[in-house]
Order: C-alpha cells, then structure tokens, then sequence
C-alpha cells in the first residue's frame, strides 16, 4: 500500500513550480548580489523580485521584508532584537503558553538575563482572551508575542483584537504566522501587526529560507554580525536561489489560497467523519470554527498516539509538534488547554496539503480502524 502523507505542518514537499525557479536561480543566477557586474546585478534583481513576491502575499512593502534561514531564527531575531532596542521602556514580555520552541525558547533566555515574561493562558479551545493580554499589560512592558495559527492544534488567535490592545498602551506586536502563512490570508495591516515571522518549508519553498516582516520605522537590534546585507540585521552574503523559492511559493499559494483552504477544510471534516466511524472514543481537541483549514488534531482515548502511528506506518502523521515528538511527555500545548494526560497522550494531528486527496483521508481512516482491530 502507498504512503499516504498527513505531515503537512511538520513540512511540505517543495512545488513544482517553486523547483523549477529554484533551479533557474541555481543555473543563471548565483552571482553576488552585492558585485556591482552584470552577474551581481541578476542575483540583486532576483533577490528584491522575491521579496516583493514575500510582501505581496502579505500585503507588505518590500522594503519591510528581511531574509532569514527560516523560521527560528526570524522569531529569534524578532522576540530578541525587539527586547535589545527597547531596553530605555522597559523589561517585560507577554507571550503565551502554547507558543513554538523558538519563541518559548528565547523568552526563557532573556528571563535568565533580568528579563520579565508573563506567559498568558489559553482557553480549552486553545484560544488566548485578549483581555488576558491586556490584564498582563505594565507600563514596562516592550512586546507582546503571540502566534498566528498553532502548529498543534491548528488554533487562530484574535491577533486582530490583541494588536488593538497591545497597541492603545504602546505595545509592539511579533507574531509566529509559520503555520499561517500559504493556508489562509495573512494581512499585516488587517493583524495590525508590527513583526511576522514566515517559514518558507510551511509553504512549499525549500528548507533554509525564511522571512521576518518589519513594519517600516519599528526598532529591531542586531543579533548577528557582518557586513551590511538585509538592513545590516541579517548579515552575510544572501541565498539567492533560497530566496527566489521563497518568493515562488508566496506567489504559488497565493493564487487560489481561499479556494485551496475551502478545498482542505472539506477534506478535513470528511476525515473526522471518517475517523468518528470507527466507532472508537474520539476528543477534537480544538474549536473547528476557528482552526486553519488543513489541521485535525484528535485524540484516541486510552491509547498511545505514538503507538497508533507505529502500527500504521503507512499512515504519515503526527503525535504533536514534529520539532519534538520524539519523547512520549504531554505536548505544552495540550497541557495549557487543560487536556488530562491520558487524553493528551491519545493526540494523533493530522495536517493535510495541495496534495491530499479524498481518497487519502478515506484510506488514512480506514487503515487507522484496521490498527483498532488489532490492538
């Protein structure tokens, strides 16, 4: 039997067409970008074509988008770089409880350095208040750092409506879109965002590239070293055929993203009828209102997640956040929405993507219910 693949948040396969720009880049366009001659020049025009490619799918300037290997080290840069400039305010962080290692990560760091975080909770759904937001507001209080979608559960925050708090006290707003951005619109000025962070391997692009959006004017310090590449915040000589895929995917998904993300939901859903006709206890974990289309995150009940997926090889999916699945703890994640630990253990997340079929989510189910008849 055939692989079915339904990993799609831990990564996606690179597009035909992004591969296809890639490759050209490769051939004609390894120049230079800072040589003044003709092959510098054709690395320097691909470099800024794919940047406005980036800002377009987020309604961006090109001038507000600095490249980065990808997302780690455009939250890395974000969460510290932001705390660097903003040192005369203050001292203190709000970010959330279910955020990615990258962003916990850094917090955690600059906690060791005399930092102050405040990590909001979550509801059951996974959602932040953003009244908790506000309630967690000091008057030293330089950031506030909230991911768009959740990688685990697929959870939308109200990034709209903590950006207006966040913003009527003086606040700059980061967020993580790594999972967002290529499954539904992203708007920075519609988030009324001051940093967003963008992994191009979530979106069809390659591995190593990345992006952070800046809004013009807004204070970033240096974490890296070097010449003077990406507004002297990301030195070091740009990956031209990395950046020119970035860009390609950004116009790839961009040109059906709502009928794309329709397409996926649908998909979604027949998978959790399918999966809720095995006849099995089954917990959503997640509001399905209020998720990124392409992510079902379930838990069987009473049985190992890890265990499941083991014995359904065929079945490619995930136990959590694939960063870090490796050990059998309860995901941060579930833990902070209240989930006990023999639900949480249970939790399978299926992501689909451009290439899942109906057939793939019928035949995921039925393998799955194949494993419960063995067990």
């Amino acid at each position: 039997m055939s692989e079915i693949y339904l990993d799609y948040n831990a990564t996606t396969p690179v597009a035909g067409p992004v591969q296809e720009e890639v490759t050209s880049a490769l051939r004609e366009k390894w120049g230079n970008p800072s040589s003044g001659h003709r092959l510098g020049k054709m690395a320097k025009d691909a470099l800024e074509y794919a940047r406005a490619q980036v800002a377009s799918l987020l309604n961006a300037h090109p001038k507000e988008i600095l490249f980065t290997s990808g997302g780690t080290e455009s939250n890395n840069l974000a969460v510290t770089g932001i705390c660097q400039s903003m040192t005369a305010k203050g001292r203190h962080i709000i970010t959330t409880r279910i955020e990615h290692p990258s962003i916990m990560n850094p917090c955690l760091h600059l906690l060791e350095q005399g930092w102050e975080i405040s990590f909001v909770k979550v509801n059951s759904r996974g959602i932040v208040d953003p009244m908790e937001v506000e309630r967690a507001l000091r008057p030293d209080t330089v950031m506030v750092s909230l991911m768009l979608a959740n990688n685990e559960t697929g959870a939308i925050q109200p990034l709209a409506a903590v950006s207006q708090v966040a913003h009527r006290h003086g606040v700059l707003v980061h967020t993580d879109a790594a999972q967002a951005v290529g499954k539904i619109p992203v708007d920075v000025n519609g988030l009324g965002v001051d940093y967003l962070s963008i992994a191009g391997h979530k979106l069809y692009a390659p591995k190593g590239i990345g992006a952070l959006y800046r809004r013009t004017g807004g204070p970033l310090g240096r974490i890296m070293f070097g010449a003077g590449q990406e507004q002297g915040l990301r030195p070091g000589t740009e990956p031209v055929p990395l950046a020119v895929g970035l860009g390609a995917a950004c116009n790839f998904v961009a040109r059906d993203i709502e009928a794309e993300a329709e397409r996926q939901m649908g998909l979604r859903e027949r998978l959790y009828a399918e999966l809720l006709r095995l006849r099995y206890s089954i917990i959503r974990h997640g509001d399905p209102e209020h998720t990124i289309p392409n992510t079902l995150s379930v838990s069987f009940v009473g049985r190992n997640g890890a265990e499941i997926l083991n014995r359904a090889p065929e079945v490619m999916a995930s136990t959590g956040a694939a960063c870090h699945d490796r050990t059998i703890k309860v995901s941060h994640v579930l833990a902070a929405m209240g989930i006990s630990p023999e639900v949480a253990l249970g939790t399978v997340r299926f992501s689909l993507g451009r290439g899942t079929t109906q057939s793939d989510v019928e035949t995921a189910a039925r393998i799955i219910g194949r494993v419960f008849d063995s067990m």
